[in-house]
């Protein structure tokens, strides 16, 4: 793995964008493009640090850096690092490991992290629906209140029935295409 200080001298997050005249990464648009990513992200509700630490995970040839990578990259603090991890960790964008023999944690992105991604909001959507099933009850569905809980109900049982034929042909598509 040539992650980290790497034995050609780069350092992890030097991928992405396009090659220079020498053959190696453009950096600067390396760069450009994880903001803008990360401002995609931003846009979509993700935390401002947590989408810039995860667009420079995925410009990663390895998808894998420590925190000091991170800092470095990105120019922030390890305490922004760190922040950034915890809420990509706890919502599985990100896992945390180990080289052998090292004491640093690695944060790598998970493997096919889309299907993953959207596979665990199919569940949020199982729990969202019953949640709001339940509370139309106890408001009555006949309230408007309860009407809307319903409602919503309804659409979240719909994009999950929608979703899982959408993830199962992706799943399939990989199959055929790989």
């Amino acid at each position: 793995m040539t992650s980290g200080t790497g034995e050609a001298g780069r350092t992890s997050g030097e991928s992405g964008g396009t090659a220079d005249s020498a053959g190696g990464r453009d950096e600067n648009a390396v760069s450009r493009f994880v903001e803008r990513f990360a401002a995609e992200m931003t846009e979509a509700g993700m935390q401002r640090m947590a989408a810039r630490v995860f667009a420079a995970l995925l410009a990663d040839d390895d998808a894998s850096m420590t925190s000091a990578d991170l800092g470095r990259q990105l120019q922030i603090s390890p305490a922004a690092v760190s922040g950034a991890i915890n809420y990509l960790t706890q919502v599985r964008m990100v896992g945390r490991e180990r080289d052998p023999g090292s004491r640093r944690d690695r944060y790598r992105l998970h493997d096919e992290i889309w299907y993953a991604t959207f596979a665990n909001r199919d569940q949020v959507l199982t729990r969202w629906e019953r949640t709001l099933r339940d509370g139309a009850r106890s408001l009555g569905e006949d309230t408007p209140a309860g009407a809307r809980l319903a409602e919503t109900a309804e659409f979240f049982e719909f994009m999950q029935a929608e979703l899982v034929g959408v993830l199962d042909r992706w799943s399939e598509s990989r199959k055929t295409s790989g």
